[in-house]
């Protein structure tokens, strides 16, 4: 599991998404154990970063189970199962908070 978030994150950050936060969720829900929210300027960043998530994790043998990419959006989204990535634009991510929304949860240092 540790390998698959550190590759996506990694691939988050080599494509220069900014504020990049892990929220760790393994007690929260059955489901996911990691988001990993990170933003960019717009969509062809936020698109260039997500493909670059898609192509990093196939290259390690992980499974992008969805990508929401679409350009009249400013919420992109890599679900990889156990890792779900979410890349906003700036003041969508500020409009959503989902930092704040799960701010009891702890934060992973990377």
């Amino acid at each position: 599991m540790k390998d698959l978030l550190r590759t996506a994150y990694d691939a988050m950050d080599e494509k220069q998404a900014s504020e990049l936060v892990v929220i760790d969720f393994r007690k929260q829900s059955p489901f996911i154990d990691y988001f990993i929210i990170g933003s960019a300027r717009n969509f062809r960043m936020a698109k260039s970063i997500v493909e670059n998530v898609e192509d990093k994790v196939a290259e390690q043998g992980y499974e992008v189970r969805h990508s929401y990419v679409d350009d009249s959006s400013k919420w992109l989204l890599v679900d990889l199962g156990e890792v779900v990535c979410h890349v906003f634009y700036d003041d969508e991510r500020e409009y959503y908070n989902l930092e704040g929304l799960w701010k009891d949860l702890p934060i992973v240092e990377m």
